[in-house]
Formats: C-alpha cells, structure tokens, sequence
C-alpha cells in the first residue's frame, strides 16, 4: 500500500484543544501519524472552561481514561446539571438537569402527562420526576457499574491541559515550543505547509490544526475564513473568571446566577471555586461589573480577576484547504451552558472518524464544515432561548433580549412549545427533549395546550404513576451519599 498522503499532523496551540486534539490522534492512529503541538509558555491559554456537560464522559471512554484517575488529576467534583438563578424572572431558581423527565410513550413524551397532572392539580414540579434533578438538589452523588445517573464534570482547565500533556507525550506527541512567527503557505494551492517559529525553527506538516484561541492565526489570519458575527442575538461580550478558596462541600452542579447585565458562575471543584462574572459591555462597564463580582464572591481570591473578552458568533468555514480550526478559534457562543469543551470534543471526534489519510478532499471537507455548522447553530439557539425567554424587565439588558428578533429556527421551537408543548431533537442537536423542556419551563414558557393522549389517562391511573416514580425517586436519592462523601471514598489519597 502507498504511504499516507497525509502522516505528519502540526497542531497550532496548545490549552485544552491543542492537547484534547494532539492526545486524541495519537491515541486513536498510534504509529500511523508523525505530531507535533507547538505552543509558547509565554502565551497565556483561556483556561476558564471549567464546566462540562454528558459528552465529556463519552468521549473520555472513548479515548480510554481511567475515571478515577482523571478526577483525581484535574481535581474533578461531579456535575448533574446547572442551577439557572434569576432568568425567567428576579428569584427564580430552576435546575437544567442531565437526566431524563419521568416515562413518556411512543406518542407524547412525559412532560405532555404531566401537564395533564398539572391540569388537573395533581402534579409537583416537574423536577420532582427527575433522578439527576433531585440528586442535585439534595447534594447527592453515587457511581458504580449499575448507576444510571447522567453526569459531567467540573475540572482544573490547566491541570487538565497538564494531565492530557502527560497523556500524549507518551504516545509520542512532541511538543514544540516558541510563538508562531509566520505561516508559509504553498505559493500554488494556498495549502499550508510549515509554521516558522520565532526561534527560526521551522515545522513542516500535511495537516494543520488550528488551536490558537479566538487569534485564528491561521484558519482567519491566514486563510481568510470569514467571521459570521452573533452579537446582536447573544450581546454577552466580557468575563471575568476569578478563583476563590472553598468556603463549604461541593455541590454537584454549576451555578449560573443573572445579574442586570449578564449572568456569574459559580464551579465548585475539589480544592477551589471556579468564579466569574459574564456581561455586555454595551449595557455594563468594566468598573461595574468588578464591584459586582467582588461583592458576590464567597471565599477569599486567589488572584485579581482578569479581563476576557470575547464575540459571539462562527468561523464561515471551519475546515480550510489543509486546516482545520478546533476550540475557541473555530467560534464561540458564550460559557451558558458548558459548551465548549464539548465543542471541541465532538471536533476531535469527527475529525477521527474521516481523516484524511489518503488526502484532503473537497468532499471531506464539506462534510465537516456541514455538520460543525449545524451542530454550533442548534446549540447557538438553545443559549439564544435563555436570554429571549424571560419575564425580565428590570434593565436595559434585560429588555433588549426580550424584544430582539431572534432566528426563525428558535421562533419556531418557541411557538411548537407555547402553543402545543411540543419539543424536539434532531440528528445534529446536542440538546435533547428533556433539556429544551427543562429550560422551556424553567423561562416561564407556559403551553397553551398539549397533547390530548393524556387525557385518555384515566386520573386515578395517572396520579399512581406520578406518585410512584416521584416516591421511587425520592427513596434513590435517600440512598445516595452527598456529594463530599463519594468524592472522598472514591479519591481515597484525597480524603
């Protein structure tokens, strides 16, 4: 058989992408490809995605990751969903939970059953019918082979980059280090064919991967991909990520607090507390929002908080001649709901399964650059929904978000759910049924109707099944132990 047209990987940046992306190939072709990651200490990474959702577990199975090594590494707690904290209006709380909503049929899912129940005044919160929601709630946790619970991950994003460093180093990855100081390209195609280093060393490769954060540096400063800019549906442009000392046991989900101009998170992990406030700095200036931070903060600082900003919005085109762009520089929507590891993983994940061995194709490209477009504009809509969705007036952030236009594929989920309770998920949605309907109500979208097959249920039929799979909830979660507990027996050297 000919050699591979493509064997010699040249990953730009390193960070969680970087490392996520370079770990990846090497585990997956070992033997089949030469990799090189090229980062420079002196350039700082992001470094705030500290949140996970599901798919982390996933593909961390897939790539062969001992779970308690891994949590014990990163300094990981476990996370069942995000407590939501003032957005459909001021002191509301609802929890986007990872688990599924009660047992629907073939014809309607549960929630439909339950806003019969609802109806009919036989009902508690729709939580209430949800394993992961009430485990969160209560601060439980418990894993074992037999688990059902759906989780995440909270985790150290530098250690992190450290562990899957250490991880693909062994493997072979070989790290390279100085700034880039310019991209040759071939005079010809355009292809990319050697990053030139500061230190004049030169790394030669068939394919780029462009983890180089929101610069672009190659697949925008280079090969002029084209920015589609989001900013007038998500105006969030700021952060300000800060740590803090532990002041109490972890809880096992993150929290997502709504201030006038944005929101705060609050990630708990093993040995600190991940914080930081998000704003719009059209409607909130820097000044502001730090006196806002600081006055939240519930442990003592472990630095000054820094200034990140960001915009909203997609690379036109994710996959480039010989580049493609993984992490931050491919687009970002914003931190609301944890997407961006996940963004990166599923990358990663798409690029394995069609690498180019026997050359980039046109083909293979349009294929990539399809479903990475369509997977970020589902999600791009899911966070949207957030902000639209809200009874909210007391600002003018609040305000604006209310009355924007938004895209017509969220209008159209948004009249399904008011007017027939109707939620769904495609083939390329991240999200599911049960997460559009958590949010859907926890915004204080009330349905005008919904499926009639619910009627059909008799009341005394009905209010038996709610009751029982509200009790058999409940006794699980008695049964589990709190969050702290698991951690420790689990991580024993950190107990």
């Amino acid at each position: 058989m000919d050699e591979p047209r493509v064997k010699r990987v040249v990953v730009a940046g390193g960070g969680t992408a970087g490392w996520i992306a370079a770990f990846a190939l090497a585990k997956q072709f070992s033997g089949l490809l030469d990799i090189a990651l090229v980062e420079s200490d002196e350039i700082g990474t992001v470094g705030v995605g500290e949140s996970t959702i599901p798919t982390s577990r996933t593909f961390n199975q897939y790539m062969g990751i001992d779970e308690r090594e891994f949590v014990s590494a990163t300094q990981s707690t476990f996370k069942l969903g995000i407590s939501f904290e003032n957005w459909g209006a001021e002191g509301d709380r609802y929890i986007h939970s990872f688990g599924t909503l009660g047992r629907g049929t073939w014809m309607a899912d549960f929630h439909h059953y339950w806003l019969e129940a609802r109806a009919r005044g036989g009902a508690a919160d729709i939580g209430e019918y949800c394993l992961e929601h009430q485990a969160a709630a209560a601060g439980k946790f418990g894993t074992s082979q037999n688990s059902t619970l759906n989780y995440a991950y909270h985790l150290d994003a530098t250690a992190y980059g450290q562990y899957l460093r250490g991880l693909a180093e062994k493997l072979g990855v070989r790290r390279v280090e100085g700034k880039i100081a310019e991209v040759l390209q071939n005079s010809e195609t355009g292809d990319i064919e050697a990053l030139k280093l500061d230190n004049e060393v030169s790394v030669e490769g068939d394919l780029f991967i462009d983890c180089t954060g929101f610069r672009g540096l190659l697949i925008e400063q280079t090969l002029k991909a084209g920015f589609e800019d989001w900013g007038h549906w998500l105006p969030t442009d700021s952060a300000l990520p800060v740590q803090t000392q532990s002041v109490g046991p972890p809880k096992p989900f993150t929290r997502a607090i709504a201030h006038k101009a944005g929101w705060r998170w609050q990630i708990p992990l093993q040995h600190r507390v991940g914080n930081g406030l998000v704003f719009a700095s059209a409607f909130m200036d820097e000044d502001e929002a730090r006196r806002i931070l600081a006055d939240s903060l519930e442990g003592e600082p472990l630095f000054e908080p820094r200034l990140v900003r960001f915009k909203a919005g997609r690379r036109r085109t994710t996959w480039v001649k010989n580049c493609v762009a993984i992490g931050l520089s491919s687009g970002f929507i914003e931190p609301l709901e944890s997407t961006s590891i996940h963004l990166i993983m599923i990358a990663v994940t798409r690029l394995l399964q069609g690498f180019p061995f026997g050359g980039v194709s046109p083909a293979l490209r349009d294929r990539f650059n399809e479903q990475s477009d369509r997977e970020i504009v589902g999600i791009r809509d899911f966070i949207i929904l957030h902000y639209h969705a809200t009874e909210r007036d007391d600002s003018e952030f609040w305000r604006h978000c209310r009355n924007m236009v938004i895209p017509d594929s969220l209008t159209e989920r948004i009249e399904l759910f008011r007017n027939h309770a109707h939620a769904y998920q495609d083939s390329h949605d991240l999200f599911r049924v049960d997460s559009w309907v958590q949010v859907l109500l926890g915004q204080r979208l009330k349905p005008a109707s919904h499926h009639r097959v619910a009627e059909s249920m008799p009341e005394a039929r009905l209010q038996e099944a709610l009751n029982s799979l509200r009790g058999n909830i409940a006794q699980a979660v008695q049964g589990m132990p709190e969050h702290v507990e698991f951690l420790r027996s689990y991580i024993p050297q950190n107990s």
